[in-house]
């Protein structure tokens, strides 16, 4: 499938981490949920076979993008 863009927002840090992903929105979406209910590391792989160590803890937020680069159609608002 396409690449996830995902941003992840850090608590008392100014600026996002911002990666592009292989994995599924769903397997993401997972090993952040996990993390943070349980106060382990969240650990991610970028497309360029990096890691992406945050401590759950530390996550004020998490975008995880489109896996498609099509527009959904909800009509023009």
């Amino acid at each position: 499938g396409a690449a996830l863009d995902i941003e992840l927002g850090i608590q008392n840090v100014a600026r996002p981490v911002s990666f592009t992903s292989d994995d599924t929105a769903e397997h993401i979406s997972a090993i952040i949920d996990d993390a943070v209910a349980n106060g382990k590391i969240i650990d991610l792989v970028d497309t360029k076979g990096r890691h992406i160590v945050v401590p759950g803890a530390a996550l004020g937020y998490a975008l995880i993008g489109s896996e498609t680069k099509h527009a959904v159609g909800f009509g023009a608002l």
